[in-house]
């Protein structure tokens, strides 16, 4: 009988302690506990090393909004960094594309779900539901199937038809860029200011200056953090550039 290798992630010590043993008692789950989205990371990669990989993440919709008692040993000293549960969820499928997640939820919440979908989660599933609900779910997104609520169906569907759309408007704004004020845009996305763009890209400051404007213009926006949060939803990523190399962190498969 194949088992099917389960971690659940969520700080509420109580609840993730009564699920692992209640999941732990089907005959073919096998299953751990994590109390923090860093403590799962290190399961997952200690999974990997033993040649023992987890099937299934049951992730916590709310990990780390509010501070908690730790699940086990594998929860990692208090002052690791917080990870919410879908940059988790995001994080993990880019890694490990095999793992499949699930995303409890204390409570229905349609644009948390389909932010959840978008981060790579196969399902969106009460607390409180049943047991053999949730071993459904287990088995049915290791078949590839997506679940969700029947009343958040459509809720979720209108929130993903409308962010498919913001993301068409965003990418053809940014195509009506000419190539160097794209390189502008990329060198925003980095966070970085006039001067500094200026010296990346060999121009003076007064020629980046007219860049950025006609940016701003092109995307209707009337500020660089309007710009940059445009770019992102088009899918436009930093400029590479090396002298940030030591600094840049990853959440969730995006770039801090």
């Amino acid at each position: 009988m194949a088992r099917i290798r389960v971690l659940v992630v969520d700080d509420h010590r109580v609840f993730a302690e009564s699920l692992a043993a209640a999941l732990a008692a089907e005959p073919d789950v096998d299953v751990a506990a994590a109390g923090s989205g860093p403590a799962a990371l290190r399961c997952l990669d200690r999974g990997v090393a033993e040649g023992r990989r987890f099937d299934v993440l049951l992730v916590d919709a709310d990990l780390g909004v509010a501070p908690a008692a730790p699940v086990s040993a594998t929860t990692g000293p208090e002052d690791e960094p917080v990870v919410d549960g879908i940059s988790l969820v995001a994080g993990v499928r880019k890694a490990q594309p095999a793992v499949r997640a699930v995303v409890l939820a204390e409570r229905d919440d349609a644009r948390r779900a389909a932010l959840a979908l978008q981060a790579g989660a196969s399902g969106w599933v009460a607390k409180d539901c049943s047991l053999q609900r949730l071993l459904a779910v287990v088995r049915g997104v290791l078949r590839d199937e997506t679940h969700l609520p029947p009343a958040l169906l459509t809720g979720v569907l209108r929130e993903l038809t409308a962010a498919r759309k913001h993301r068409t408007e965003s990418e053809r704004l940014v195509e009506s860029l000419t190539p160097r004020e794209r390189e502008v845009l990329r060198c925003m996305v980095a966070g970085l200011g006039r001067k500094a763009v200026a010296e990346r890209l060999f121009l003076s400051p007064h020629t980046v200056r007219t860049h950025m404007q006609n940016v701003l213009g092109k995307l209707g926006v009337h500020s660089t953090l309007a710009a940059v949060a445009l770019a992102r939803r088009a899918g436009v990523g930093p400029a590479p550039l090396p002298e940030l190399a030591g600094n840049v962190v990853e959440r969730g498969g995006q770039p801090a």
